[in-house]
Parts: structure tokens; C-alpha cells; sequence
């Protein structure tokens, strides 16, 4: 019997349109590699259900007869059947307690659980991800927000005509129109209020490049961290460039005891000696781009308490947070909630601490969709499969009986295995006090 891999069908979000693999990647996968994939059908996937059917894939609810069953999204607890492997974004590494519900129905099944985000190379890099869609969606929102929040204030700008990356055709649809506004800029330069114009850049990875990669189609000129304050006492003139900041960690945080060198790797090793220095960055910048990987033990980048005392006294200058990475309550500490594509964005209120939906209030407008890719399905869909293919034979070939020790996956997806047979993998042992009500069982020794 030909292997066989199930593909899920997305219904955690209705704009959810992604899949792992586009219908020529399920052809190649049965050509090349004698693998058979059979897919729930779908009214809002970006591939429609004929075009897996030409494909050779077989679309059917019942995944039955699927060992190994591919998602994008979390999958509702009632979803799996026992002993199965899943393979999807899980988002349970940091002790997510909204997922916990999930992992433990999964570890009850005695299932196996591979995680998309913890497929890496040996030296540590992630090979499976999204990462660039969601910086490219999320700087296309981002300025339609600021082209927005800019009109509400009475400053015409040609960002205006800019749109949400959900709502152009295609990718280059969309890289178009940032032309065409950039275009504008050069011709007939920046408002004076807003002069000079600063977009800043929290991270250097794979989001933030994306988003820069779409920042960079409009006339720019980038400039270290240290020069932001000079160039405020420059007066204005008839530069129509804006000005872009890239952010490294050695500009966003200084260790607690002034005496004492910033060293990468110690900050990465003992966070609890650093402290954040990016609230003196906040009354330059027109608009952020948060594109940094977060988690609690390391400083905020923006605090709630920074912000009231930006907008303590006259408007400052910030208008927009793209936070790309949407961490609730993380980096972006006045990131409560997150958003849908078709109602992105609300504002912060400093003073009050509350958040009214849309651009209009005294605070920054805060861009918050968790789903950001899922704004170029078609384009984030092939990037993604092609990533992921060359791994589909071991996924849908190994033998899943066997004990872990023995289980003839290769590193990468080894490494990714969250719980086999509904135990926790020795790398992930440490969520046993997030997901288990008692103590954790034993693992079982190798045969």
C-alpha cells in the first residue's frame, strides 16, 4: 500500500487560506515519491478542490486511512484520532496555557506531535516557517494603517492610497502600488509636520527582512540607531526620502549595571541583566515594526509606561506599532488582543490604558494579526511546501510502532517531535508542568 499523508482542512480562522502543499507539489509527491495525499475539502483554501483532484490527490473528509495528517493552524482537540501523527504549528514550546487543552488530549491518545517551528538544521536554524509572508503582510498593513492614521489627523500623504496585503490579487499586485506611492513621495516629498519620516526596524531575522523588503520599494535612506537624534537637529529641507532604522539587540537593551559590556550571548544566556533602552528611541520614530522573537524572561521592547510617558505631554511623533510578531502582552506590552485581517487595528489610549477598535484616538494605532501570511496565501503556501516536500517521504515512510530511540526519522524532524506514542520527547520533558494535571510517566525504555 502507497504511502499515505492527510491534509487537514483550516478551520480555527475563516481567513485562514494557507495550505502545506499546493496542488503540484501533492503531484510531485505521488510521481516522484510514490506518496498518496488525500485532503479534506475546502470552500476557502487558495486551491481549490479540482485543482487537487487534476493534481492525482484524493479529496475526501475522511482521513481515516492517513497515518501522518499535515495542518497549518492548531487543530481542536476532538479533531485527533489515537495514535496518529500530526504535524502543524502547535504553539505550545513556551507553555502556551491556550493550548495546553490540545497537547494533553494528544498525549492521552498516545500520539506523535511534530512542530513546524521546531524543524531546524544542526546548527540550530528554523527550515520550515512563514516568517518572510508575515513580514511582507505585515509592513503592507503597517503602512496602510499609517497612510490612515495620517489622513485622521488631517495630513494628506500618498500612503492613503496604499491597501492591506489581503486585499491586492497577488504579491506583485501589491508591490506595485508601494511603488507607486513611493513614486509619489520622490515627486512630491513628505509633509512638512512629519519631516523627517522614521521607520524603525525591531529585529534582523527572517519577518524582518520581509517587511524590509517591502519598506525598500519606497525612496529611503537607512541610518544607524546612534544617528537618529542628529538628524532631528538637521533642519528641514527637501530630502524626500524616508528614513529607515534596523534595531539589533545591542541598541534595544543595556546590562542593569552600567560598568558592564553588552555581550550578545551572555544576553541571550541571562536576560535577567539586562534591561530595555528602546524607550529612548520612541520619540523619533513615525512608525515600529516589531519583528523580534519574544518571551517573558527577556525585557519588553515598548512598556505601557513608556507610552504614557510619550503622550504625557504634546503629540509625539509615533502614530503606528506593526507588530508583526504579536506576542499578547510581550514585547509590545499594550498588544491585548490580537486581530482579523478585515478589522486589523486598534489604538492604544497611554492615559487610559483602554483600546478603542480603529486609527482614531490620542495614542498609537496598533496593528495586531496573528495571522499575517495567511494575507498571501498563494505565494506563503508554495514557499512553504517547497521547504517542507523534501521531508514528506521520511514523514510519510517512518514506522511509527517503534520507540522514539528507534524511529528512523531524520534529525530535522526528530528534533520537532514534541510527544511520541503520548509522551513527551526528552527535549520537550519541561512541559510536563504546563500540560499534565499529575506527574509525568516515565519514558519507556528502548526495546
Amino acid at each position: 500500500m502507497a504511502a499515505c499523508i492527510g491534509i487537514r482542512r483550516e478551520d480555527k480562522s475563516p481567513w485562514e487560506r494557507r495550505a502545506p502543499l499546493t496542488p503540484e507539489q501533492a503531484r510531485q509527491l505521488r510521481q516522484n515519491a510514490g506518496v498518496q495525499i488525500v485532503i479534506q475539502p475546502s470552500h476557502q483554501r487558495i486551491f481549490d478542490d479540482a485543482a487537487y483532484r487534476a493534481a492525482g490527490a484524493q479529496v475526501s473528509d475522511d482521513l481515516g486511512p492517513c497515518p501522518v495528517i499535515l495542518g497549518i493552524k492548531e487543530m481542536p482537540p476532538p479533531a485527533f484520532e489515537p495514535r496518529k501523527t500530526y504535524v502543524f504549528f502547535s504553539h505550545t514550546v513556551k507553555g502556551q496555557a491556550h493550548n495546553m487543552p490540545m497537547l494533553r488530549r494528544l498525549l492521552e491518545l498516545k500520539c506523535q506531535l511534530i512542530d513546524y517551528e521546531r524543524i531546524t538544521d544542526d546548527a540550530g536554524r528554523r527550515l520550515i516557517f512563514f516568517g518572510r509572508y508575515a513580514g511582507l503582510a505585515g509592513m503592507m498593513d503597517t503602512l496602510w494603517a499609517l497612510g490612515r492614521r495620517l489622513r485622521w489627523e488631517g495630513i494628506p500623504n500618498p500612503l492613503t492610497a496604499l491597501r492591506r496585503a489581503w486585499e491586492y490579487g497577488d504579491l506583485e499586485e501589491a508591490r506595485a502600488a508601494v511603488r507607486a506611492a513611493g513614486a509619489r513621495i520622490a515627486a512630491e516629498g513628505i509633509p512638512p509636520a512629519l519631516e523627517p519620516l522614521v521607520v524603525g526596524f525591531a529585529g534582523y531575522g527572517n519577518v524582518s527582512r520581509g517587511a524590509q523588503e517591502i519598506f525598500d520599494l519606497l525612496p529611503f535612506e537607512e541610518i544607524a540607531p546612534a544617528q537618529l537624534a542628529d538628524r532631528f537637529r538637521e533642519p528641514a529641507g527637501t530630502d524626500h526620502r524616508l528614513l529607515k532604522v534596523v534595531f539589533r539587540e545591542a541598541d534595544t537593551v543595556e546590562p542593569i549595571h552600567a560598568d558592564e559590556p553588552f555581550a550578545l550571548q551572555d544576553y541571550y544566556e541571562r536576560p535577567q541583566r539586562y534591561r530595555s533602552r528602546f524607550e529612548t528611541y520612541l520619540p523619533y520614530l513615525t512608525a515600529l515594526v516589531n519583528a523580534i522573537y519574544w518571551e517573558a524572561r527577556y525585557p519588553r521592547l515598548v512598556t505601557r509606561a513608556a507610552l504614557q510617558r510619550l503622550y504625557a505631554g504634546a503629540a509625539p511623533r509615533l502614530r503606528v506599532i506593526g507588530d508583526v510578531s504579536c506576542d499578547i502582552e510581550g514585547a509590545i506590552e499594550c498588544t491585548d488582543h490580537c486581530t482579523r485581517p478585515d478589522h486589523s487595528v486598534y489604538v492604544y489610549h497611554p492615559r487610559s490604558g483602554l483600546v478603542t477598535p480603529g486609527i482614531a484616538g490620542a495614542g498609537p494605532v496598533i496593528l495586531a494579526v496573528d495571522i499575517l501570511p495567511s494575507e498571501l496565501p498563494r505565494e506563503a503556501s508554495q514557499a512553504f511546501g517547497e521547504a517542507l516536500l523534501p521531508l514528506i517521504p521520511a514523514l510519510a515512510g517512518a514506522d511509527y510502532t517503534v520507540p522514539f530511540e528507534r524511529c528512523a526519522l531524520p534529525d530535522e524532524i526528530r528534533r520537532a517531535a514534541i510527544c511520541y506514542h503520548g509522551e513527551l520527547t526528552p527535549a520537550y520533558r519541561y512541559l510536563a508542568r504546563y500540560a499534565l494535571e499529575g506527574p509525568l510517566p516515565p519514558l519507556r525504555a528502548a526495546a
